[in-house]
């Protein structure tokens, strides 16, 4: 799993995700020829991006090379369920990032278009947020 070696605060405040901004920075495709982009804000965690990347790895037999463009490096934290109001913040949980639209959160390159489709579309069904496929051509 993706996780960050070093964080600069342990516990980060949850933030606000409302939906009018897009993607500015990661945007369009850098690396590979095909890459798969969120339509949604949404977070995602270490475990979703993980789970998609070993879906693509298997389905192209390690034929291409696959990009992961986001991080997580966003703390969650969670209490537990027994636990009283008050008492303070929670525990360290899992690790997010935060993903708005626009995001292009995997490139591919070294593969046909089908096969890139494919692996993208299995990688699509790993991940919480509605995605688009995108290609150079």
């Amino acid at each position: 799993m993706l996780i960050p070696k070093k964080v600069k605060h342990r516990k980060w405040h949850k933030g606000r995700n409302k939906g009018k901004g897009r993607a500015t920075s990661i945007n369009e495709l850098d690396y590979g020829m095909y890459g798969l982009k969120s339509l949604e804000n949404k977070w995602l965690g270490s475990r979703e991006l993980e789970a998609a990347r070993i879906a693509m790895t298997r389905f192209i037999k390690r034929g291409g090379k696959i990009w992961i463009r986001v991080f997580p490096d966003k703390p969650v934290t969670a209490k537990g369920t027994q636990s009283t109001m008050g008492s303070g913040k929670g525990a360290l949980d899992h690790y997010v990032v935060v993903v708005k639209p626009g995001t292009v959160l995997f490139e591919i390159d070294g593969v046909d278009l089908e096969t890139a489709k494919e692996a993208m579309r299995l990688a699509s069904h790993k991940v919480s947020v509605k995605t688009k496929f995108l290609s150079k051509q």
